[in-house]
């Protein structure tokens, strides 16, 4: 017998795969939804200051108390509803695995962030994945189904696609189990479950520093729930699982939202601009409340133009499993400009 034995849900089961992270440089990078805009000059001028002053040589505070004050003032929420994660990842796979024993059934609707299938997996969990209907608004399967847990990521990834407060607060009231809202995205959309949140004690809400804060290589999220969740999250989280650099930084982007501010509206107008031009190139846009376009066009290989994109050094983001659709992450206005170039290049010569 083999002494090094897997379980089976591994064996069995495909990792999450991550965007290309290429390793030269000279690449517009439009595949995994990065802010185009460096964060706020009071984040490097926070972990300058530390980093001249203080020691990396003990831990983080393990609760990352400092960020949980910054955070409840900015978002209105007591410290003891809010756990801070090292990314909103760490925050998700808590999630599951406080909640889902084996052969339980994790309910969620597709296409989406693909993680939710990988973490139930890991638990043991029954992904059960409903269809969005053809508008993408709430499907009334994800409301009516029998499950351990719930997840919807608004506005959702890979499509932008954005559902309501008022649907949402429908599928959290209606459902017999906690309800994962996964709002990365929330801050580039008109509006945020937010509200909702002390009205149902079975709504968790997830957010993410990494996004409209320009913070993805901090690693960062916050999660909001009520105390008795928080409590046993707290349970299953790692000792100091959110190093000294993170908080420091993340600190920091909350003392300046109106920089932040700033920075979503440029990604929103890009993102229009962006998108009329493609629709000028005959490309189907989904309407989206992210920082990202989700896009098709009839008689294209996209798979073809994804690859003939790369070899001209622009990255977007293919997914074999949607093989009909592209996600584009908005950047800066000549990023977005030189994309439209090298797409109307290519369709001319494959006369498209």
């Amino acid at each position: 017998m083999n002494v090094v034995e897997f379980r089976r849900a591994i064996l069995a089961m495909q990792g999450y795969t991550p965007g290309e992270q290429p390793k030269e440089g000279g690449f517009v990078k439009l595949n995994t939804n990065e802010n185009p805009y460096p964060p706020s000059p009071r984040v490097i001028a926070a972990l300058q200051e530390f980093l001249a002053s203080r020691s990396l040589a003990l831990y983080p505070p393990p609760l990352s108390d400092a960020v949980r004050r910054k955070a409840s003032a900015v978002y209105g929420i007591p410290e003891d509803w809010i756990l801070v994660g090292n990314g909103s990842d760490e925050l998700l796979d808590l999630v599951v695995r406080i909640f889902v024993d084996p052969g339980d059934r994790v309910a969620y609707p597709v296409p989406t962030y693909t993680y939710y299938r990988v973490l139930a997996l890991l638990q043991g969990g029954v992904p059960l994945e409903i269809p969005f209907p053809e508008d993408f608004s709430l499907p009334e399967a994800l409301v009516t189904a029998s499950a351990r847990l719930k997840f919807l990521c608004n506005p959702n990834s890979p499509t932008g696609t954005f559902i309501p407060p008022r649907d949402i607060e429908r599928l959290v009231r209606d459902s017999t189990c906690p309800v994962v809202v996964d709002e990365a995205y929330v801050d580039f959309a008109p509006e945020s479950a937010l509200p909702l949140l002390k009205r149902y004690e079975n709504l968790i809400l997830v957010r993410t520093l990494s996004k409209s804060f320009s913070l993805a290589g901090l690693r960062v999220g916050f999660l909001f729930a009520h105390p008795a969740v928080v409590r046993e999250l707290l349970k299953a989280k790692a000792s100091y699982n959110v190093n000294i650099l993170s908080q420091v930084g993340a600190c920091a982007a909350l003392e300046d939202l109106e920089y932040v501010r700033e920075n979503i509206a440029r990604i929103r107008s890009t993102r229009e601009w962006f998108s009329e031009r493609m629709r000028s190139l005959g490309f189907f846009v989904y309407p989206s409340e992210a920082n990202f376009v989700m896009v098709r066009k009839a008689g294209v290989d996209l798979r073809f133009l994804y690859e003939a994109l790369k070899r001209r050094k622009v990255l977007v983001r293919y997914f074999p499993e949607w093989p009909d659709a592209l996600r584009i992450s908005i950047g800066t206005e000549r990023e977005m400009a030189l994309l439209v170039h090298h797409i109307t290049a290519l369709l001319e010569e494959a006369h498209v």
